[in-house]
């Protein structure tokens, strides 16, 4: 290169540089002479946290870190939310923990101090998480799940006869039903605690507990989607849903494929065939999907009541009278189906249901409760308590085993727990009931009563938080 060329080179790398910062400079001159310059920044919203509740994390995080650890994974740490936004209360609040209150003034630690003092709830309710979740407590608290315990006692004569033990019911019946939350001594009461059920009635007034499906402190969505969040409680002879999911196609195809679903996505985005393969039972009784929206009221959807006696629609089931029509209900279940499926499949799929709901109300249910009911009326059973009597249990498990068994089997598509586990075993019940009842009748005597039965020392009293005192 010659040094003609290496001054015009240089010449150019000059301009290129400069002519660019000189219209700049010229552009901005004019903005600010036109008042549209730029400048600080006067405002700002920053992610940030109160003193107290900074206090709350460090303390859990040394005490409980199992807590923290799970909080600190969870969505509501990533928006910062923390301990106080579910857990503050209102000085004038019953669920005040006045135990955690001594605390800050215990000295224990650096985070036990009074210019931290704050009123902590003992039990997180629905109530407190309708402040960041409206619609889905409002739609819970219209569901069978936080009316379950009304719907027990009604239904339930374990509970009305006082047929088992409060301690049997605590650590069986209400661990999924619920308790009636109780301060003692400044501390949730044991008597009631610690209890996640889903109709637990709490001391604000609401009834249930989110973290039942959404466990606490990750409260996670992607938990809640999974089958495994409702075989808590669903399962066993009596509600075995998670066996019957497990035995249908839908449950093969979960299992083998569940790696693969997109687990975490957003709120009311859920979609079949996108995330998705097989349904969990979120997909179908809750989530959203094509024009179906989301929902956090599990009576929807529904078109039999198949754990009542006699199946009857939802609006007619007598211990809670859902709000609802049964037929709306049923095609919002069917749009949900036909996401994956034909609609010829789908109302074979109904009709099969029908079908399976007369065979058993008209062969097996209205038989049986009929000759219950005219043993009870010549005197041939005692009607002063339940359980105690042979028939009497027949009768139950006929309808709240087998019965059941068969409907939701059907319902769900398991041959095996609609037959075998199902009509086959309500076969062989109707026919040793029957059997019995009619030869009571025959000869007149009055049905053998167990002289003693162990645990029957639970009380009668329906919960006053919950029943007015006629229906107590």
């Amino acid at each position: 290169m010659n040094k003609w060329s290496l001054v015009v080179t240089v010449v150019m790398m000059f301009l290129a540089v400069n002519i660019p910062r000189a219209i700049a400079q010229e552009e901005n001159a004019m903005d600010q002479a036109a008042g549209n310059f730029m400048q600080d920044r006067q405002f700002r919203l920053t992610r940030s946290m109160s003193e107290a509740a900074s206090a709350c994390i460090e303390c859990h995080k040394e005490k409980h870190p199992g807590i923290f650890a799970d909080w600190a994974a969870s969505g509501h740490a990533r928006s910062g939310i923390t301990c106080l936004d579910c857990h503050l209360a209102d000085p004038t609040d019953p669920d005040i923990s006045t135990s955690h209150a001594k605390v800050y003034e215990s000295g224990t630690s650096k985070w036990a101090d009074k210019k931290y003092s704050v009123p902590v709830a003992a039990a997180v309710t629905p109530k407190d998480c309708s402040r960041c979740h409206p619609d889905e407590s409002q739609q819970y608290a219209k569901s069978k799940h936080a009316n379950t315990m009304e719907i027990m006692w009604k239904l339930d004569p374990w509970l009305n006869g006082g047929m088992n033990s409060d301690s049997e019911r605590k650590a069986g019946c209400y661990a999924c039903h619920g308790t009636v939350l109780k301060m003692k001594e400044g501390r949730l009461d044991p008597a009631t605690w610690p209890n996640v059920g889903v109709g637990r009635v709490n001391l604000d007034g609401s009834l249930g507990s989110c973290t039942s499906c959404h466990t606490r402190h990750r409260f996670s969505l992607a938990e809640a989607r999974k089958p495994e969040a409702c075989d808590q409680c669903h399962l066993g002879p009596d509600h075995p849903q998670i066996e019957i999911y497990n035995e249908s196609k839908h449950g093969t195809m979960y299992h083998a494929y569940k790696e693969e679903y997109n687990w975490d996505a957003a709120p009311g985005t859920w979609t079949p065939g996108l995330d998705y393969r097989s349904p969990t039972c979120a997909s179908c009784h809750m989530s959203g999907a094509g024009e179906v929206m989301t929902t956090h009221d599990v009576t929807e959807r529904l078109s039999w009541e198949t754990q009542a006696p006699l199946t009857v629609r939802p609006s007619e089931f007598k211990p809670f009278p859902a709000n609802t029509n049964w037929q709306t209900e049923r095609d919002k279940m069917k749009a949900i189906c036909t996401q994956c499926h034909s609609e010829t499949w789908v109302n074979g799929h109904y009709s099969d249901l029908d079908n399976a709901v007369e065979n058993y109300n008209e062969n097996y249910f209205k038989p049986a409760k009929k000759m219950l009911d005219e043993l009870y009326e010549k005197g041939l059973l005692d009607k002063s308590k339940f359980f105690d009597e042979k028939l009497e249990v027949e009768y139950y498990e006929l309808w709240h085993h087998e019965g059941r068994r068969a409907r939701m089997g059907t319902a769900m598509m398991a041959p095996d727990y609609a037959w075998w586990h199902g009509f086959y075993e309500c076969k062989h019940r109707f026919n040793r009931f029957m059997e019995e009842a009619k030869h009571t009748l025959e000869s007149g005597e009055k049905a053998y009563i167990y002289p003693t039965f162990p645990g029957a020392t639970g009380d009668t009293t329906r919960p006053k938080e919950i029943f007015a005192p006629s229906e107590q």
